[in-house]
């Protein structure tokens, strides 16, 4: 039995007296061949040349004398392609993107997979006519439109083709279409006279296969397989689906015997399954894992793997790698789009994407300017520019910034005019912006020698440069928009490298990166449906049984695919760690593998498992309530506070609670500052304050007539306007929707005036005062220091004699919120809070003009039908000396416990 499956072959290889250092070995891909470089250097007593270590692109590559063309140039060129092939009403290249990247891979397969394509592209052609959705005989023109492409497509394949023949470039399949031809023409240099050794492979498509097999016949080449004789001899194993498959169907095996399996998945090893809540714990509980391993000596950190099934997961990963592993190794990359320095530059596009003649959108300024990046800029040489702009957006409502608003940060001009250039800006000009804003972070970041992101950068800047290079190409990308798709493709497919030492350490990797490595001890992460295997996921304009009736791999094999690399990976493992995702989620892959299932009812695995559920750890403490001692600075200041004055809501904030008291009338913090896109409601409750204050200043002292309340109702809209302008600067009361609240807010004055109209039909109405203000010293026993109470009454009427003070609300109010039958509850219960704030007005207004006898109320304009909510004790709505009297002293009880340095404040939880 041998440790690694590469050192079975060189073994094998001797055995069979077979110089290993005059073959060339073709491997699945280049990161196994720096493994099998090292097990060679092990065998060797002086020093050699290393034999061709190739991978089977390469040879590949070799045979048809084509180069690969990268994936955007080939998208570029097949768009031209599909423009000049005539068809009406075409896409174009921002809509292409959408599904040329499919087409492409559709070509792919159809050329890897030896498929005659007039075959295949005219049948799929024959089914979208047949399956078209138009229920007439008569086709519409969008069927039509729909149906052009497919009746085009053989046309569109065999003129790319064509083009990329004649560059010497090609994708995949077809550089082995062209291979497959080549040897079986006899129309390629018969360059390798060596022995030829095929290592490791198992999915082969039709190309690789014939190519394969064409050197086995020849006789001069020999095949491993890294294949388990568990799962070659079961016949519905999916690990043995391929392998089993070229055993059964290869000429070559009918008549020079039968692939040789290895055996050691049945050997000792440990395996544990661990369910883990959600994919960032997976790695917090691997990490955990690799400190325990770290700690072991009998575990080689050399000979330990940690295989990421899903590789977004790689940078929580990295975060999650204890103190104690000194060394690790990355084989993987890191996808452009998934750093923050990509999210950085989208902001930036989607910043001019968005912007109007009114300028740049508030929102899209805010996510630009909070980024890190733009912070990292709005260093303090630059004013802080960011800081202050999100500041100002905040405090001034803007919702566009124009260059007047820029202006106000004269530190940063330089680098605002590079942000925000006038005028519109061009994909070309845009790019040339991002390459100027990499110069800036450049500068920065080799100041504070922070390699990490420097290397970010100049990922960046080699992709934007490769951008310029295609938009010098191609006339067809005049908008910004169509750059977007190109941007988002290209970070995609481009990833950042880690370059590490591969033979040292502690290894990182992803699936695929894994092919014909072995390790002692392996950790492979979210081991969930959608994830490994990653299921039905069809991205294809093949359908599945007419890929199943030409050959073509559907996700059956494609899942297969993944079977096996799971399976390889553990077969000669010792420890093994698999971890999973416990909670199911559309987004994150479903429930856990079947693979998982497969392996914990394996009758001949069950006594090597264990299986658990990563249950963290949780004591549940009553969280105490927060208390604060009216000691030393805080009695000072709650003195300076009393003789600023307290208002009926700071007192109801008291009751509500404590805390909320002070830390927004103490300390003065309240809420986080937004932009209002749209209105909040304290916002809304000003204008229809200020409105209707403005409408009716004119008639106090006045008896209410019909006449002058219906004039009122001409002027109702441009007095809204006026306040909206001076509430919500920079908004736009024509359209959207600040439209439909302006809208709101003018049929509620309506409705207003309209009751007040009613009420003057059967009564005699006197407007005495509106919003004012009244402040009174009152001075309580006990306490050293005097009290000011002070209110704003939104309106003080006279009403068949009565005097009635009256407080709009635009919010929700209920009838039982302004009665009170228990008098303790006026300073205990919040929801009574409407009620005190009615006695206080009351109080206020007696204090000041000796009047006893008044009426308090609320007019909702939620619910104006109802007519005004007066306040009542025990159903009688006349608030006299005695109600006064009962109120004074339940004020006074609650003033004495806010100063009562013995009763600390305590939290209140609902």
């Amino acid at each position: 039995m041998h440790d690694t499956f590469l050192e079975y072959v060189l073994d094998d290889l001797h055995h069979k007296q077979l110089d290993f250092t005059n073959c060339t070995f073709v491997i699945p891909s280049k990161r196994s061949g720096t493994f099998l470089k090292k097990h060679m250097a092990s065998r060797l007593e002086k020093n050699i040349f290393s034999p061709e270590v190739l991978s089977i692109q390469e040879f590949i590559g070799q045979l048809s004398d084509l180069n690969q063309a990268s994936n955007i140039d080939l998208l570029l060129l097949l768009f031209k392609v599909y423009k000049e092939s005539q068809i009406e009403n075409s896409d174009d290249f921002t809509s292409f993107i959408n599904w040329g990247q499919t087409l492409l891979q559709d070509f792919n397969e159809i050329d890897g997979y030896l498929i005659p394509a007039e075959n295949i592209l005219n049948y799929l052609s024959a089914i979208k006519e047949i399956n078209h959705w138009s229920a007439s005989k008569e086709k519409t023109e969008l069927v039509e439109n729909y149906l052009q492409l497919w009746k085009h497509l053989e046309t569109i394949y065999k003129n790319f083709y064509a083009a990329l023949l004649e560059q010497k470039r090609g994708y995949q399949g077809l550089i082995q279409r062209e291979a497959v031809k080549a040897i079986q023409s006899g129309n390629y240099e018969e360059a390798h006279a060596k022995p030829i050794i095929f290592v490791g492979f198992n999915a082969l498509n039709a190309a690789e296969s014939t190519i394969i097999q064409h050197y086995l016949e020849q006789g001069n080449a020999h095949i491993y397989w890294d294949i388990d004789s568990y799962f070659l001899n079961d016949p519905i194993h999916d690990a043995g689906l391929f392998v089993r498959d070229y055993q059964y169907n290869w000429p070559y095996y009918k008549h020079r015997g039968q692939i040789e399996p290895q055996n050691n998945f049945l050997s000792k090893k440990n395996i544990t399954i661990t369910g883990v809540p959600k994919s960032i714990s997976q790695t917090k509980y691997v990490g955990q894992l690799l400190e325990q391993i770290g700690q072991q000596e009998n575990i080689d950190l050399t000979k330990t793997a940690l295989v990421l099934a899903d590789e977004t997961l790689l940078n929580p990963m990295l975060n999650a790698i204890p103190k104690n592993i000194p060394e690790v190794n990355i084989t993987m990359g890191m996808p452009l789009n998934k750093t923050v320095l990509y999210s950085f530059f989208v902001n930036y596009l989607e910043l001019h994407l968005n912007i109007s003649d009114r300028g740049w959108f508030f929102k899209r300024v805010l996510e630009f300017i909070t980024n890190p990046y733009a912070l990292t800029l709005s260093s303090k040489d630059q004013g802080n520019f960011a800081q202050r702009m999100s500041q100002d957006i905040k405090e001034g409502n803007l919702l566009y910034l124009n260059t007047d608003t820029l202006s106000k940060y004269p530190k940063a001009k330089d680098l605002l005019s590079i942000i925000f250039p006038s005028g519109d800006i061009s994909p070309m000009d845009w790019i040339n912006n991002c390459l100027l804003l990499i110069e800036r972070l450049k500068t920065i970041y080799q100041d504070k020698k922070n390699a990490l992101e420097l290397e970010y950068l100049y990922r960046f800047y080699a992709l934007f440069n490769q951008l310029k290079q295609y938009l010098d190409k191609v006339d067809f990308m005049g908008e910004l928009k169509s750059i977007k798709k190109l941007f988002k493709q290209l970070a995609n497919m481009e990833t950042l490298d880690f370059i590490g030492q591969p033979l040292t350490g502690f290894q990182i990797m992803g699936m695929l990166e894994s092919r014909n490595l072995d390790f002692e001890t392996v950790i492979i992460t979210s081991v969930n449906e959608g994830i490994l295997p990653s299921g039905k996921s069809n991205n294809s304009f093949i359908p599945f049984d007419v890929k199943r009736d030409y050959g073509l791999p559907t996700y059956k094999e494609k899942d297969a695919i993944y079977v096996y690399h799971f399976y390889r990976l553990i077969q000669r493992a010792k420890n093994i760690y698999i971890t999973y995702n416990t909670e199911p989620d559309v987004l994150e892959g479903g429930e856990k593998s079947r693979l998982i299932t497969q392996l914990l009812t394996d009758e001949n695995l069950k006594s090597h498992i264990t299986h658990n559920i990563a249950t963290p750890k949780i004591s549940i403490q009553a969280k105490p309530l927060i208390q604060i001692n009216k000691q030393g600075e805080f009695m000072e200041d709650l003195k300076a506070f009393a003789l600023q004055g307290f208002s009926p809501t700071s007192f109801t904030n008291y009751i509500r609670n404590p805390i909320d008291f002070y830390t927004r009338n103490i300390l003065k913090i309240n809420d986080l500052e937004e932009v209002e896109e749209n209105i909040a409601a304290n916002t809304f409750g000003t204008i229809i304050h200020d409105s209707l204050e403005q409408l009716y200043t004119p008639l106090i002292n006045q008896l209410l007539t019909e006449e002058n309340v219906k004039a009122l109702k001409t002027q109702v809209a441009g007095v809204v306007q006026h306040h909206f302008e001076k509430n919500l600067s920079g908004v736009d009361v024509s359209k959207g929707k600040f439209l439909l609240v302006y809208k709101v807010i003018i049929k509620y004055l309506h409705n207003f005036l309209d009751n007040e109209l009613k009420q003057l039909k059967r009564h005699q109405i006197k407007i005495l005062a509106l919003e004012e203000r009244y402040e009174e010293f009152i001075t309580i026993p006990g306490l050293d220091f005097p009290i000011k109470l002070k209110g704003t009454l939104d309106r003080v009427d006279e009403f068949d004699g009565t005097i009635r003070i009256i407080d709009y609300k635009t919010g929700k109010v209920e009838p039982k919120n302004v009665k009170i039958t228990d008098w303790e509850t006026l300073i205990t219960d919040y929801d009574k809070s409407k009620a005190f704030q009615l006695l206080c007005y009351a109080y206020l207004y007696s204090k000041k003009h000796g009047i006893k006898d008044v009426q308090a109320g609320i007019i909702s304009f939620k619910k104006l039908s109802q007519g005004l909510f007066r306040f009542s004790e025990d159903k009688n709505t006349q608030i006299n000396a005695d109600t006064l009297a009962t109120f004074e002293n339940y004020l006074y009880q609650l003033i004495r416990e806010i100063c009562n340095t013995e009763i600390p404040l305590t939290e209140k939880v609902d």
